[in-house]
């Protein structure tokens, strides 16, 4: 006898225990068993520290360390002062 299945589609977390905890309850009457599909990112999108620390270590931008890009001065161009160029002035 063959067994037709259907599919849903619930989330949830698995715990430190490797348990997997939904995150409601499943539309379907138990006990009965089922079958588990897990889908899960390999790894944790990385914060911009580890980004940065890539980015650092990258060896395309070695070419940056030669003193024939080294430019600029800090006697060149002028202050940045951080805030909205587009201020209303002050009354008065």
């Amino acid at each position: 006898m063959e067994t037709t299945l259907t599919a849903i589609e619930a989330t949830g977390t698995v715990d430190e225990h490797h348990q997997l905890q939904l995150d409601s309850l499943l539309p379907i009457p138990g006990p009965v068993r089922v079958c588990v599909l897990v889908l899960y990112p390999l790894h944790d999108d990385p914060d911009e520290a580890e980004w940065l620390r890539a980015a650092a270590r990258n060896p395309v931008f070695d070419f940056l360390n030669d003193p024939e890009e080294d430019i600029y001065n800090l006697a060149d161009g002028e202050p940045f002062h951080r805030g909205c160029p587009l201020k209303a002035p002050a009354p008065g």
